[in-house]
């Protein structure tokens, strides 16, 4: 194995590391802004400065700015439960980020749906 991809493999453990402890962690928050989410996934840079939170929440946009600021408000909680759990060499700076993947990909599957419905109507208005 080369050095790269060892690399590369310890930052996808800490990266799932973090989302574990995050996605504990979160639900035990009391803030009142924070609405219903999942954690989809964490990147931490190399040097473990920074760790970018991927998060999809239920709810239209005020919703996601009301909970990305909830979250922001909690960052130094949540970096404290990481370092207690982690025990990392250094701790990273959180930052949250809403993940447009989810909305994506439901907003995919229902032209998908669509789309196998027209085809299998008979009704579409074609007669051979």
């Amino acid at each position: 194995m080369t050095r790269g991809a060892s690399a590369g493999g310890r930052m996808r453990r800490v990266d799932e590391a973090v989302k574990q402890v995050l996605s504990e962690a979160i639900p035990e928050l009391k803030d009142p802004g924070l609405g219903f989410l999942t954690v989809t996934g964490v990147t931490t840079t190399k040097d473990l400065a920074q760790a970018t939170v991927w998060v999809s929440v239920l709810g239209g946009a005020a919703q996601q700015e009301r909970t990305l600021a909830a979250l922001g408000r909690a960052a130094g909680v949540l970096q404290g439960r990481i370092a207690r759990e982690l025990h990392l060499r250094r701790t990273p700076q959180l930052t949250f980020a809403y993940d447009h993947a989810v909305e994506r990909g439901v907003r995919m599957t229902h032209l998908i749906d669509d789309l196998a419905r027209d085809l299998n109507d008979p009704d579409d208005g074609s007669s051979e």
